[in-house]
């Protein structure tokens, strides 16, 4: 299942099972359930069971009354008070007896007579390859599971990462070169291999080292360039991607701008006056053979307003002169009164 398609459906179905995500590691698991219990509007609660002993999810023994009852750990007695998404993550590489605990939680919806909030919500993540070292899942546990077999698309990652102010140099080398968002093959032990989440990593990187893509994009690597992606993305991605950041020379087509204005707006920003010229006349010719829908007018008019008044009038006059009454009368509804004050300003000047 791709992403998008999981969004969509595991909020419904976590309401009567337990969600179980499946997947090799660096896709975004952590991150898709921190999306979905933000949408939501429920904290989360994030556990890798790898990390934890017995102990840590069943809790300290007291003597109560002559009687010994176990104490959850803070974490787990919050899911019991209030509705929360818990995130059980790593299931697969827990030892058996945490496991066990986590059985019973899943099954149950207790622990030791603890019950969790009638309205908390249950994820849990493994990664799913011979490459891991995990530990096998009991069938008993996994039946208790919807079960979801990850499969992102190079689009669930451009769609989120445009989303969240990844470079749109990073996320152009991603289009064009999908081999090189995540390895697929033999794992070396030891070797460094791309990632969706690796490419995250390296931005946030870039960024904090004076290195962003966007800025250098054109011309020659900055020292240490290369050696910062080789530390993310492994050998053959950083020769890829140095040589692409070097060679960038962006594109941006009429459809760019006129089908998907909002996904591409961090390209186009980046763009000199004469690309955004280009731009402009490819938009005046596809108004020449098309006609555009009310909301191809919006996204012609948003791109149209972030031009300098001089070039979003020259756009304008474009479109006049193809005599296309349906695209100039559609886009005059949401353009027509920032060209008039473009020209008054003007003339004013």
């Amino acid at each position: 299942m791709d992403i998008k398609t999981f969004c969509l459906v595991a909020p419904q179905a976590a309401k009567k099972s337990s969600i179980l995500m499946r997947g090799p590691h660096g896709i975004g698991k952590s991150q898709l359930v921190q999306q979905i219990a933000d949408d939501i509007e429920m904290p989360i609660i994030d556990r890798r069971l790898s990390q934890m002993s017995e102990g840590d999810l069943v809790g300290l023994p007291e003597l109560v009354d002559g009687v010994t009852r176990f104490c959850p750990p803070d974490w787990y007695a919050r899911a019991c008070r209030e509705p929360v998404v818990l995130f059980l993550d790593e299931l697969n590489r827990a030892t058996p007896e945490v496991q066990q605990a986590a059985f019973q939680i899943v099954l149950d919806r207790e622990l030791n007579g603890h019950r969790l909030h009638a309205d908390t919500l249950i994820y849990a993540a493994v990664n799913a390859s011979a490459d891991y070292q995990v530990n096998e899942m009991d069938p008993a546990l996994l039946d208790r599971f919807w079960c979801i077999d990850l499969e992102p698309t190079v689009e669930d990652w451009i769609e989120w990462a445009q989303g969240n102010d990844v470079d749109p140099v990073i996320v152009d080398f991603i289009r064009n070169n999908h081999a090189h968002l995540r390895y697929e093959g033999t794992i070396e032990p030891g070797k460094v291999y791309p990632s969706p989440r690796s490419y995250e990593r390296l931005d946030s990187t870039l960024k904090v080292a004076g290195m962003v893509s966007k800025d250098i994009a054109g011309s020659k690597a900055p020292e240490g360039f290369y050696a910062i992606s080789l530390g993310f993305i492994g050998l053959e991605a950083s020769i890829a991607f140095k040589e692409f950041v070097e060679d960038y020379e962006i594109i941006v087509s009429a459809e760019d701008v006129i089908d998907n204005y909002d996904k591409n707006k961090d390209r186009i920003k980046i763009l000199n006056d004469d690309k955004l010229n280009g731009v402009a006349e490819k938009i005046i010719n596809h108004c020449k053979e098309n006609e555009w829908t009310v909301s191809q007018c919006s996204n012609i008019a948003e791109f149209a307003k972030k031009l300098s008044g001089e070039m979003m009038v020259a756009l304008w006059n474009g479109v006049m002169e193809t005599s296309v009454v349906p695209n100039i009368t559609a886009l005059h509804k949401f353009l027509g009164q920032a060209v008039v004050e473009a020209v008054t300003e003007a003339r004013n000047l």
